[in-house]
């Protein structure tokens, strides 16, 4: 079969059709969802305490390594540093979070506020590895992995893409839905994209629900320095899986709602003059 769809404009295809789905996924598809958010309501014994000291008023977290080891580290050993000193909150949006953590916003550019990092990237903490994943597939929670694990990657780095799969991934885009992937085994998919490890399922960490802190990034795996707080009661599902919850606020959530409505600009950006500075974090533990 000769195909006409080149791997660039299929793999973009690929990319946008994949941030569709997960954004319409079900909460069926993490089944421990409920069970982990809440144990994370709950006081964890394990924890690491911080004070961010800003200029509108003082914010105390509580950091989870036990969720989130890497994630909480990076962030420990940043403040250490002072790297978050003289930065401030980038991103204010009334109902949803505040967002701040860029080095880009300790000078006067306001371009490129957000854009950001420390200089290095690393991987996502939302997810703990569940059991294998074996059979035919007849649920939306298995084809999504069959979709995310085996097939997005394999027809972007193929240059000649095995028909059969090809067939599957027109059928997906045509009818924006799973279901094509159904009826096959994880074996099939396996065997034609060449994927030879063992596909799990995938359990959620930790919701994103309100005074929670998470991590900024731009796509998976792409995190540095920018964090966001969550204001928005109880939560924002729809970022639950892509972004690292790492901890929550324990005190000064009246600082963090006057910080989300400073007056600000097109780009959510507090207007000159107005902007809530990140004076120091004192770690307590």
């Amino acid at each position: 079969m000769k195909m006409h769809i080149s791997k660039i404009a299929l793999a973009a295809l690929l990319l946008a059709f994949s941030f569709t789905m997960l954004n319409c996924q079900s909460n069926a598809a993490h089944k421990s969802d409920d069970d982990a958010s809440e144990e994370n309501m709950e006081a964890k014994p394990d924890t690491v305490n911080l004070i961010i000291k800003t200029t509108y008023g003082n914010i105390g977290l509580e950091l989870w390594p036990d969720i989130a080891p890497k994630t909480v580290d990076n962030f420990v050993k940043l403040s250490s540093e002072g790297f978050y000193d003289k930065t401030y909150f980038h991103r204010v949006i009334p109902d949803f979070m505040i967002q701040g953590g860029d080095p880009n916003t300790k000078d006067a550019d306001r371009s490129n506020d957000g854009m950001g990092g420390p200089g290095y990237k690393f991987e996502d903490e939302c997810y703990t590895i569940g059991e294998p994943i074996t059979g035919k597939v007849t649920d939306e929670d298995t084809a999504m992995l069959v979709w995310t694990k085996l097939i997005v990657p394999y027809m972007q780095s193929s240059q000649n893409p095995q028909s059969e799969i090809f067939e599957i991934v027109k059928a997906v885009q045509e009818k924006q839905s799973l279901e094509p992937i159904y009826g096959k085994t994880v074996e099939w998919y396996q065997d034609r994209t060449g994927y030879k490890q063992p596909l799990h399922s995938q359990i959620l960490k930790a919701k994103v629900l309100y005074s929670y802190i998470c991590m900024a990034n731009s796509g998976p795996n792409t995190n540095g320095s920018q964090f966001f707080i969550v204001t928005k009661q109880p939560g924002t599902p729809w970022l639950d899986g892509k972004h690292t919850v790492f901890g929550k606020v324990t005190s000064g959530m009246d600082v963090v709602h006057k910080i989300e409505k400073l007056e600000r600009d097109s780009r959510d950006n507090p207007n000159p003059g107005k902007e809530a500075f990140i004076n120091s974090i004192e770690i307590i533990k």
